[in-house]
């Protein structure tokens, strides 16, 4: 799951309390032998697959795999937090250290302790350690927090984990205004400027981190961080980017997989432009959910009682049209008004959860009806983890980082989107346009990408369970099943439903056999069903 600018990804609790980002773009569900499945067929038949690392520990590696964390009370009750040191780059471990952070809650009891759980929510950006200690350390079933430390690490970058910065609240609220589908060479050239400037401040913040916050890294990280925990296999469970990070683990690591749960798969063989089109797919396939489920409760400001779908997008993109040329007051203390591209991420912003789906309804009545853009506001401020001081987190620096690293870009010039124009749009006619756009900023990455798509088998390795939920927005159903295909011991599980992810979200099918499999080592049948 990518964020080429907008896309973010997971959900830590209700409506829109989002974590972590999605990371690749990501698209929605389609079924059956459409050209852009095809098209991912192809592309991940030509990938090449990712190569396990050698069993044995490098010399120079020793000392890092040696340690034993330092416990120490973090000022959350039942956590204790700890600090580890990870190689910088792994081609010369003598170039310096990244420090990582680390926290664990112990198991509970009774029964034995299975070892250690660790939890990823996505991103690439979110705090896996932020994610833990609010949600994960409380809201996972009883039984598992019984038999399992709770643990979470920041990777590389990320948060608590050296994270990378690159403008102040000042200038990503101006970064998040910018205009996201230019109608001229002038807007054209604000949103490439927009682009280099958030670029230049990330590259001026960490220029020798910035090469070396790969998800390949960060996955040998984990290992580190397993052996520092005294665990022989890696217990894991991680969601949208979190599962792109596992697979990579296992891909790297196959003989110290344990289980596994990979929950809103990723499909690691698909270049940027593919994932940026697939996830436009996503949204709208997920648009289209709201909109049906819009106009069936009767107080839809985008239609009424028996609105198709498609003119419900067409309302919505005439809206967008009107703050393209005039945005509207919000009561924002710092004056913020309610501009086109934050209006569209605040619509994306709930795209992510259907919880959601009933402020995003009371957000656009206020806003068309009313002149209020202070719903819609709101929902774009979660979606940035803007704080009402006005302090963003590291969430979206991190993000690109990760992104403009693992693969190259998606484009490389503002003609190469205008001519991909038609096939967004195609692909999502309310948010098609504003997405190719948000895929051109690692044209500008100060960084070359080190990593490129790949196919991850993971052969040797225990079962691996993929969950895909049918009408996801940001990691679309298909990536689930393309996942499972490459991963040579994969069980893939399907929830027929909406959202992002399906753990802990409400069916008990998908808990259920989620739980079975971290507590007795029993994965569910490949190719289960749940709603």
């Amino acid at each position: 799951m990518h964020t080429r600018r907008t896309h973010r990804g997971t959900r830590t609790g209700t409506g829109v309390a989002l974590l972590a980002a999605a990371a690749l773009l990501v698209s929605g569900c389609s079924s059956g032998n459409s050209p852009s499945t095809a098209s991912a067929a192809a592309a991940g038949e030509a990938a090449a697959a990712l190569a396990p690392l050698p069993r044995s520990t490098p010399k120079a590696l020793t000392p890092y795999y040696g340690q034993k964390p330092a416990w120490r009370d973090c000022g959350v009750p039942g956590f204790q937090c700890a600090t580890l040191k990870v190689p910088l780059d792994y081609a010369e471990p003598a170039a310096g250290d990244v420090r990582l952070a680390l926290t664990r809650k112990k198991a509970t009891g009774p029964g034995k302790r299975l070892g250690s759980l660790l939890v990823n929510p996505g991103g690439p950006g979110g705090s896996a350690v932020g994610y833990v200690q609010a949600y994960a350390g409380i809201g996972y079933p009883a039984d598992v927090r019984a038999r399992y430390d709770m643990v979470a690490v920041d990777p590389r970058g990320v948060a608590r984990s050296e994270p990378v910065e690159c403008l102040d609240g000042t200038g990503m609220d101006a970064f998040t205004r910018t205009d996201i589908t230019p109608d001229d060479a002038k807007e054209t050239g604000a949103l490439v400027a927009s682009y280099r400037k958030f670029a230049e401040g990330c590259g001026a913040d960490a220029p020798k981190l910035l090469r070396h916050v790969s998800t390949v890294e960060a996955a040998r990280d984990m290992d580190i961080v397993r052996a520092a925990l005294g665990d022989e296999k890696l217990n894991y469970v991680g969601a949208s980017y979190g599962t792109f990070l596992g697979a990579t683990y296992a891909g790297l690591f196959p003989d110290r997989a344990g289980r596994l749960v990979l929950d809103g798969a990723m499909d690691p063989s698909l270049p940027a432009r593919r994932l940026n089109l697939e996830q436009t797919e996503g949204f709208d396939t997920a648009f289209t959910a709201f909109a049906e489920d819009c106009v069936r409760q009767g107080d839809c400001p985008l239609g009424g009682r028996g609105t198709a779908p498609e003119q419900v997008g067409e309302n919505l993109k005439a809206f967008f049209g009107k703050l393209d040329a005039r945005p509207i007051p919000t009561g924002d203390a710092d004056g913020r008004r309610l501009t086109e591209s934050l209006a569209t991420i605040g619509v994306i912003a709930a795209m992510y959860d259907e919880g959601a789906w009933q402020q995003l309804r009371e957000a656009l009545t206020a806003a068309m009806k009313e002149n209020d853009g202070a719903g819609l506001l709101l929902l774009s401020d979660s979606y940035y983890e803007r704080d009402a001081n006005g302090d963003y987190s590291n969430l979206m620096f991190a993000n690109a980082a990760v992104n403009c690293l693992d693969l190259p870009p998606a484009f490389d010039s503002p003609d190469e989107v205008r001519k991909a124009l038609p096939a967004f749009e195609k692909a999502s006619p309310v948010f098609g346009e504003g997405l190719a756009w948000a895929s051109l900023n690692c044209a500008y990455w100060p960084v070359r990408a080190t990593g490129e798509a790949q196919r991850i088998e993971a052969k040797g390795a225990a079962p691996i369970v993929v969950v895909g939920t049918t009408r996801d927005p940001a990691t679309p159903y298909r990536w689930a099943e393309a996942l499972a295909g490459q991963l040579s011991s994969a069980r893939l599980l399907t929830y027929e439903g909406d959202g992002h992810t399906a753990y802990g979200r409400g069916s008990a099918c998908i808990d259920s056999a989620i739980n079975t499999y971290l507590l007795d080592g029993t994965p569910p049948k490949d190719g289960k069903r749940c709603s």
